[in-house]
């Protein structure tokens, strides 16, 4: 964990959170972000550099467990014995193809052994009783014999791992020159490691500096925009005011008009309805209601006196035909002797 970066723009315009920074940063704090002041310091330092031996340790003992499992005694022994049998006899070359196959399979058999000797021995340690046995039966009782052949076995799959990590590391070497590098392979490491970290810091530096950048384009652009609507009040105010003052002009005159017509509507209403016409008003609505019922007991009497005559009730249709030929009877009566009076009445002035 590093610490964080501040942008420089940021440092320029906080001077107090400059000094404070400047005093965690060179006087406090470490660039991991510890503090220098700490006294367990010491005691951490010394458990991790015994945490880093103990990851070398494991590393070199990871490595040699994957090349011993990765081993192939046949391709590490197979040119040797082409290169020696072009310069000897045919005799001289079968008698080392002989020699050699009986030293091929002990080291294979110790290569297949191996590795899982060494993962057994990590997580359980042997007992001794086991540990001797193991070491005086076949194939392991032989190693001090093929040690040497199990180490240029060794030592070319390492070496053959180490060109693989020199040809990652430098890319563009010829490939007849990576063996050069592999004695600074781990300078390589570090390096590389040192400018991913850089690279890590620069583009958080980068991303601040975007961010402030940003926030400089912003602030131009809110400046760019006061000064268009500054502009824009300058060429068009007067005109905009103008037409704000009438419009508020029209709104308070229309507020009058309506205020106006209120008042005179209630000017009208008193007027008009005075309490000598509300009092006329109410007795004509009394008078009316009291009509209203005089009228509907009316029509009840009425309406009995026709259902006395047939009309309106159930089987008096031929009793209403009789009261109508009845009626229509004494009204032709009626006119007769209303002809016969106008008569006399003539006879008497003639």
């Amino acid at each position: 964990m590093s610490f964080p970066v501040v942008d420089k723009l940021v440092l320029q315009n906080n001077p107090d959170f400059a000094l404070l920074h400047g005093k965690l940063t060179n006087v406090l704090l470490n660039a991991d972000g510890s503090t220098k002041e700490d006294a367990g310091a010491r005691q951490r330092r010394q458990v991790k550099d015994e945490l880093d031996k103990r990851r070398l340790k494991a590393a070199k003992q990871h490595i040699l467990t994957r090349a011993i499992a990765t081993a192939t005694p046949e391709q590490n022994s197979q040119p040797q014995h082409q290169q020696k049998g072009r310069f000897s006899g045919g005799r001289t070359h079968k008698s080392q193809q002989h020699q050699q196959a009986d030293v091929a399979e002990p080291l294979i058999d110790i290569v297949l052994l191996l590795p899982s000797l060494v993962d057994q021995t990590q997580q359980q340690q042997l007992s001794p009783a086991a540990a001797t046995l193991l070491m005086t039966s076949d194939p392991l009782a032989n190693l001090d014999a093929l040690l040497p052949d199990l180490a240029a076995l060794l030592t070319t799959q390492l070496r053959s791992s180490a060109l693989s990590l020199a040809r990652i590391a430098n890319p563009t070497t010829n490939p007849s020159y990576l063996h050069r590098h592999i004695a600074s392979l781990a300078q390589s490491h570090k390096t590389l490691c040192d400018a991913a970290s850089a690279a890590r810091l620069s583009l958080a530096s980068a991303r601040l500096r975007t961010l402030a950048s940003l926030v400089d384009l912003l602030a131009l652009y809110s400046a760019g925009l006061t000064a268009l609507i500054r502009a824009l009040e300058a060429k068009h105010g007067v005109v905009a005011r103008s037409v704000d003052l009438r419009s508020a002009e029209a709104s308070l005159a229309a507020m009058h008009a309506r205020f106006a017509a209120e008042s005179t509507l209630h000017s009208s209403r008193a007027q008009i309805y005075t309490p000598r016409a509300c009092g006329a008003l109410s007795t004509y609505s009394a008078h009316l209601r009291d009509a209203k019922v005089r009228a509907g007991e009316r029509v009840k009497v009425l309406s009995a006196e026709l259902a006395g005559y047939g009309v309106g009730v159930d089987g008096g249709a031929n009793k209403e035909r009789t009261m109508r030929e009845m009626a229509r009877v004494y009204r032709d009566m009626a006119r007769q002797m209303d002809d016969a009076k106008a008569d006399l009445d003539r006879l008497h002035k003639g």
